[in-house]
């Protein structure tokens, strides 16, 4: 290639690896951005609360109950929020529901990713049997409406954080254990498949070392979105206080106390619901972006 080609070929390709190429194609999404950084608030809320939060969300006070936001007649700067039926500040309670909300959003997420991940990656490579009965089993999972199988099974077994966590996780890695599987059946018929195979590569190895890399990016995607779908299933477990204990600050808990106060005392129940609606939204553009970045043709937009 003559020198001044070369010169334009290396003006350009872009700088910084794909890393930076990403990180480019991200920022130029305004509101990617946007939710990115309303999740990293969220992120920060939710890690510091105590500290950041002005009173222990559980803390009583009968004689400030339904207090209205601090911009409204009768309202306080103390209770920038207002206060609800008992007295309690609702800026510390949203602040503390982040907590478990995010908690159980990204565990569920994780062991969902898990299980659907190691499914699919074996349905994907082994095929035959192994496809068919691991297929079959999913096909089962979808059959059962995941929150009405949450339902039943926190119902059963009584109510508990770590146990929603693992309610969300174990009904929702369908969703991986396919779009792993169509990935993989696509990629074990390539030539660095076969070499890998040739010169006596475990089966293991190829899909830890060369197969799992390759479907990240699908996954990173699902699991944004899934962090978003277990958030919503849990705030509607709280709701029909069915998620985690009474003494546990949630949004759908939050939720379910306001209601009967809609006429009256707003507050109650619409901050909690303006949380969980711009959490889950942001998740989602979030998660659309991704999906965006892990296409190559969105670098060229």
């Amino acid at each position: 290639m003559p020198p001044a080609a070369t010169d334009r070929a290396q003006a350009k390709k872009p700088a910084g690896g794909p890393r930076s190429v990403v990180l480019r194609a991200l920022l130029r999404n305004k509101l990617a951005v946007l939710a990115l950084a309303v999740l990293a608030l969220l992120l920060v809320a939710a890690l510091f609360a105590p500290l950041i939060a002005p009173y222990d969300p559980n803390t009583q006070d009968l004689l400030i109950r339904l207090r209205p936001p601090a911009w409204q007649d009768g309202g306080t700067g103390a209770h920038l929020l207002g206060t609800d039926q008992l007295g309690r500040d609702m800026l510390s309670r949203v602040i503390h529901g982040a907590r478990v909300s995010l908690l159980v959003g990204a565990g569920a997420a994780l062991l969902a990713g898990v299980i659907g991940t190691a499914v699919g990656l074996a349905a994907g490579y082994f095929g035959g049997w192994a496809d068919r009965t691991l297929m079959r089993l999913a096909d089962v999972q979808l059959a059962f409406p995941s929150l009405l199988l949450a339902l039943a099974v926190v119902g059963f077994l009584g109510s508990g954080l770590w146990l929603v966590v693992l309610v969300l996780g174990f009904t929702g890695w369908v969703s991986y254990a396919r779009v792993v599987r169509s990935e993989v059946m696509s990629l074990r018929t390539r030539d660095f498949i076969t070499e890998a195979r040739a010169i006596g590569v475990t089966d293991v190895t190829i899909m830890r070392r060369h197969l799992l890399p390759n479907v990240m990016a699908p996954l990173a995607t699902i699991g944004t979105l899934h962090v978003a779908a277990a958030i919503v299933a849990e705030a509607s477990l709280s709701y029909l206080g069915l998620g985690v204990p009474k003494e546990t600050v949630t949004w759908g808990a939050m939720l379910a106390d306001g209601q009967l106060y809609l006429g009256t005392s707003w507050w109650v129940a619409v901050f909690p619901g303006i949380a969980l609606m711009l959490t889950s939204l942001a998740i989602n553009i979030t998660g659309d972006a991704l999906r965006d970045v892990a296409d190559p043709k969105a670098y060229r937009r």
